[in-house]
């Protein structure tokens, strides 16, 4: 199993320890973009503020981000499950996970990044600020960018089960399953349902959405689960106490969509 997971715009920092090392991290056929990103953004943080700040979309409270990017090659790495915060990471709560959950996770999880392409929880990294959004003066939009390497890249690292796919839309065009690996994904929804003068509307609700992903994986984790494809995840789901509604795709090698439908949000 393979769960594809956006990151998060709020990142821990401080802390201590050894700073970045490019070559310990996982998939290694990225080393190359994630370079190419580093020596950019790195630049044009220790350049004109202002135009850092416009092409990474901060205000001037976020005036600090820029001057934390132009440190990356020197700032303490941690590793980025616990870099990455927010609520889709407070629901999942990697820090308590039981050992053989943990383990799991490590195994499972790949955390999408505008910087470093994908990164797994154990890879250590520096805190950032470099959306996949982000369009750079010299390599242009990074969700184009990341796309030739990762199709030569993730094929392989997403092995022979099920693709779970969590990422919101900017994360997702970096890298789109296909061929038999699309057959084996799921892409999920979350619908929040409730009854307006006796009729059941549904919506999606962002933060809920991101707590409700998170809540799912670490359920996944806790209870061993490692479907082979999205029938079985949807199987796994329902066992696990979820209300979860099934597309399959009309067409061969394309990735199922499920909708998990709540009536509480928390």
């Amino acid at each position: 199993m393979l769960v594809l997971l956006p990151p998060s715009e709020g990142k821990a920092a401080g802390g201590s320890g050894a700073p970045l090392e490019p070559g310990s991290l996982s998939l290694p056929g990225l080393a190359g973009a994630r370079a190419a990103v580093l020596e950019e953004l790195v630049e044009l943080c220790a350049g004109d503020e202002t135009k850092a700040r416009e092409v990474l979309g901060l205000s001037e409270g976020l005036r600090g981000e820029v001057a934390k990017n132009a440190e990356l090659r020197s700032a303490v790495a941690r590793p980025a499950g616990e870099i990455y915060t927010g609520v889709l990471y407070d629901a999942l709560g990697l820090a308590d996970l039981p050992d053989g959950a943990r383990a799991l996770a490590e195994r499972s999880l790949l955390v999408f990044s505008g910087l470093w392409g994908a990164v797994r929880i154990t890879d250590r990294i520096p805190s950032y600020r470099c959306s996949m959004g982000v369009k750079l003066p010299g390599l242009g939009a990074l969700g184009a960018y990341w796309r030739a390497p990762m199709a030569e890249v993730l094929p392989a690292a997403a092995g022979a089960g099920l693709v779970l796919d969590l990422r919101s839309s900017a994360y997702a065009s970096a890298w789109k399953p296909k061929g038999e690996v699309a057959a084996r994904t799921a892409t999920v929804r979350v619908l929040h349902s409730q009854l307006v003068d006796g009729v059941e509307k549904r919506s999606v609700v962002s933060h809920f959405n991101k707590a409700t992903k998170g809540r799912l994986v670490r359920d996944l984790l806790l209870a061993g689960a490692v479907p082979d494809g999205p029938a079985e995840l949807v199987e796994a789901l329902r066992e696990l106490g979820y209300v979860v509604e099934a597309r399959e795709p009309g067409k061969p090698a394309k990735a199922w969509s499920l909708d998990v439908v709540v009536t509480q949000i928390h």
